[in-house]
C-alpha cells in the first residue's frame, strides 16, 4: 500500500479546477507521461490489451493485469488509477481486486456498470448494462475490502452510451454515489460533448465528475473547465501514437531492407536506457563493484575561429555557431552520448569563455592564433587513457561511423571518404588520402590502410577524404603521446596539420587503418555548410 499515490489520486479527483491523466499501458509508457509532466495516470483497459495483443473483452486476466500493474506503479512516483472493467465479477471479486491493487500499489479503480465479460464501450450498439442495486453492492463491497481510506472507487456510468438516456444516467450516477463512490465517470460516444455537459449541469456539484472525450475530441478543453469538471482522461494515445510509428517503421524496414534512413529518426538506444534507469544503475555500479578500465572516450579540437563563417564568429568560435537553433558542438556531443562515450574533453582556445557546455573537461590552447591542429591535438592527450575518438569540432556525423571505427582492432583507425574528392563545392584546405587500395562499392570488406595523407596529391593518387575522425586504442594514444613529447619539446609541433602527425605515424612504422564511409557526414566550412547542416541527417546525406 502507497498512501503518497493514493492521497495524490483524491487530491487530483477533488481539487478545484480541472486535471488531467494520461494513459500508460506499461512501465515505459508511464515514465513518459511522467516525465510530460502528468500527475497522474490512467491504467487503460483497452491499451494494456492492446499492448498484450488480445481484446478488450476481458480475455487477460485479473491477474495478468496486476502483474503489468506492479511494473507501472514501481517504474513512476506518480499514481494511477486502473481501468478496472466491471469489477473482474461480482461483489466478491470486487473485494479481493481493491485489496490486491493496494498491495500493487495502484492509487484507484473505475469499474463501469456493464455485465462480465464487458465489451469495449465504442463496439456494437445496445449494450446491456448492470442491475443498478447489484452494482451497488459492488461499489460498497470495495469500500469496505480497502484498507487505506484515500483509496478512491470511481464508477463509470455507460448509460449514455447504452442509449437509455439522461434521467437513466443521473439515477444510476445518483445510487452510485450513495453506495460510496469517490467520483463518478460519465461517457458519451457522441462527436459532441452535448450529453456530457447536460448531465454535469443536472448533476452539479455532488461529486467529482470524470470525463474521456476520446469521440468529442474537438471540443475546447476550456469548456470542461468552465462546465466545472473535474478530470479529463486522455484515455488511448500513447498506445495508439506508438503503433502508428511501429507502422510506419515496420513498413519501411520491410520496403527498404536497411537501417540506414531509420535509426537515425528513432530515439536512440541510449534513450531507451536512461529511461528504464540506467544511470541509477551506473552509479550503483560504482559504488558496489570494482571500477572499470576501457571506457572510451572522445577529445574534440576546436580551438580555431573559423573566419570563413564572417559575422558568425565574431562572439564564439566555430563550434559554438548554432545549426537550426543548437551549437554545432552540443550536436557532437548528442552523437557522442547515443554511442556511449561519456567522458569528453574539448580543446579550446577562441573566444574560450563562450565554448561552454555541461559534463566537459576543458583543455585551453591559447596559442591558438599560432599554432596548428597538432599543438592542440597533443595538448588534449594529457590525462586520457584509451580507447580514444579525435573529432574535428566543426564536423557532424552520423554514429555508425564513430561505431564502425571502434568495431577495429587496430592502434590507428580513420575514417575516409571515398566520393568527397569530387565534391566540386570546397576548394579550401583538405585532408586528401592516399592508400593501398581504393574503395571498390561491389566489396564488403573496404578496409584499407594509409600510405599518405596531404593537400597536394596528385589526383591519380587520391582515394578520398579524411572526415576528421580518428580513433586510438589505449596502446595507440601511448605511442601518439610519445610521439607528442618529442614534436613539442622540439617545437615542431606547432606548425603541424593533423596530416603532419599521420604522415610522422607512419615514418615510425606505425599502420593506420582506413575505413571508407560514402557521405553521412558534414564539415562545416562556410556559410554553404551551415545552409547544409540544418538539414543535415536525412536519407543520402552526402559531403
Amino acid at each position: 500500500m502507497n498512501s503518497s499515490k493514493t492521497q495524490a489520486l483524491r487530491e487530483i479527483l477533488t481539487r478545484d479546477g480541472l486535471s488531467f491523466l494520461m494513459e500508460a499501458h506499461n512501465g515505459l509508457s508511464a515514465k513518459v507521461a511522467e516525465e510530460a509532466g502528468f500527475e497522474g495516470l490512467w491504467g487503460s483497459g483497452l491499451s494494456i490489451s492492446a499492448s498484450m495483443g488480445v481484446r478488450d473483452n476481458n480475455e487477460m486476466s485479473w491477474t495478468q493485469v496486476l502483474d503489468l500493474l506492479e511494473f507501472v506503479t514501481d517504474a513512476v512516483k506518480i499514481p494511477i488509477l486502473l481501468d478496472g472493467d466491471t469489477g473482474y465479477g461480482n461483489f466478491n471479486n470486487m473485494r479481493r481486486l481493491v485489496q490486491k491493487l493496494e498491495t500493487r500499489g495502484v492509487a484507484g479503480v473505475a469499474i463501469e456498470d456493464k455485465l462480465f465479460p464487458k465489451t469495449n464501450s465504442f463496439i456494437g450498439e445496445n449494450q446491456p448494462l448492470a442491475d443498478v442495486d447489484e452494482f451497488c453492492g459492488k461499489i460498497k463491497a470495495g469500500k469496505d475490502a480497502q484498507r487505506d481510506d484515500s483509496f478512491s472507487i470511481v464508477a463509470r456510468v455507460e448509460a449514455l452510451i447504452a442509449g437509455w438516456g439522461l434521467s437513466e444516467a443521473l439515477r444510476r450516477a445518483d445510487a452510485y454515489h450513495r453506495a460510496g463512490a469517490d467520483a463518478i465517470l460519465i461517457h458519451s460516444k457522441l462527436s459532441r460533448p452535448d450529453e456530457i455537459l447536460a448531465f454535469k449541469k443536472e448533476w452539479g456539484d455532488r461529486c467529482p465528475v470524470v470525463i474521456v472525450p476520446t469521440t468529442y475530441y474537438s471540443t475546447p478543453t476550456e469548456v470542461f473547465r468552465e462546465a466545472g469538471i473535474s478530470v479529463v482522461i486522455w484515455a488511448n494515445h500513447l498506445m495508439r501514437s506508438a503503433l502508428t510509428a511501429m507502422q510506419q517503421t515496420a513498413q519501411q524496414l520491410s520496403r527498404e531492407e536497411s537501417l540506414l534512413n531509420i535509426e537515425d529518426r528513432i530515439v536512440s538506444v541510449r534513450e531507451v536506457f536512461r529511461i528504464q534507469g540506467a544511470g541509477e544503475l551506473e552509479e550503483a555500479e560504482r559504488r558496489y563493484l570494482p571500477a572499470r578500465q576501457g571506457a572510451p572516450q572522445a577529445l574534440v579540437l576546436a580551438a580555431g575561429r573559423g573566419k570563413e563563417l564572417g559575422v558568425l564568429t565574431e562572439d564564439r568560435p566555430k563550434a559554438m555557431v548554432e545549426i537550426a537553433g543548437k551549437p554545432l558542438l552540443e550536436r557532437m556531443m548528442e552523437t557522442f552520448t547515443s554511442i556511449g562515450i561519456k567522458d569528453v574533453t574539448v580543446v579550446r582556445g577562441y573566444r574560450k569563455e563562450a565554448l561552454q557546455l555541461p559534463n566537459t573537461r576543458y583543455v585551453d590552447n591559447d596559442e591558438h592564433a599560432t599554432t596548428q591542429e597538432a599543438f592542440s591535438l597533443f595538448k588534449g592527450l594529457e590525462g586520457l587513457s584509451g580507447p580514444v575518438l579525435v573529432a574535428y569540432g566543426d564536423v557532424l556525423f552520423q554514429k555508425f561511423i564513430p561505431m564502425q571505427l571502434f568495431e577495429s582492432d587496430s592502434d590507428f583507425c580513420i575514417a575516409v571518404d571515398p566520393d568527397s574528392a569530387n565534391d566540386a563545392h570546397r576548394d579550401g584546405y583538405r585532408d586528401l588520402v592516399c592508400c593501398d587500395r581504393p574503395f571498390h562499392w561491389r566489396e564488403f570488406d573496404q578496409t584499407a590502410h594509409l600510405g599518405k595523407m596531404s593537400t597536394t596529391l596528385p589526383p591519380g593518387q587520391v582515394h578520398g577524404e579524411w572526415i576528421g575522425l580518428l580513433k586510438m586504442s589505449a596502446s595507440g594514444l601511448e605511442q601518439l603521446k610519445e610521439l607528442g613529447t618529442e614534436l613539442m619539446a622540439t617545437g615542431a609541433a606547432r606548425t603541424m596539420r593533423m596530416a603532419d602527425v599521420f604522415d610522422a605515424l607512419l615514418a615510425r612504422g606505425r599502420r593506420v587503418e582506413v575505413v571508407y564511409v560514402r557521405g553521412h557526414w558534414l564539415d562545416v566550412d562556410d556559410m554553404h555548410d551551415v545552409v547544409a547542416a540544418s538539414n543535415f541527417g536525412g536519407a543520402g546525406q552526402y559531403r
